[in-house]
């Protein structure tokens, strides 16, 4: 199954701390490659942070719920919140897929 983990980050932690656990962060999406399908950050239009969103391949809402308590990114507090939704493709690269 397919979810979607939108990202709310902390704005009073900001660049500081998302530098620092960077590279963990990013060993760790490595490391899960085969259910962190696709991952990074949101921007406000006006280019400000604004989260992040990582697209996951998971048995369970449980199981990437359990993805996003692994990241070295959740215990800093620099992740405010998130949410988990199912989601379908049902088009990409120009055609349907359903």
């Amino acid at each position: 199954m397919l979810f979607a983990v939108l990202f709310e980050d902390n704005p009073a932690l900001g660049e500081a701390v998302r530098r620092e656990h960077m590279p963990a962060h990013l060993a760790f999406l490595e490391s899960h490659a085969e259910a962190v399908r696709a991952a990074g950050p949101l921007m406000d239009t006006d280019g400000q942070p604004a989260g992040g969103l990582w697209l996951v391949e998971a048995p369970t809402a449980a199981d990437a719920e359990a993805l996003v308590k692994a990241d070295p990114f959740w215990p800093t507090g620099l992740r405010k919140g998130y949410r988990i939704l199912a989601w379908r493709q049902v088009f990409a690269d120009g055609r349907r897929l359903v």
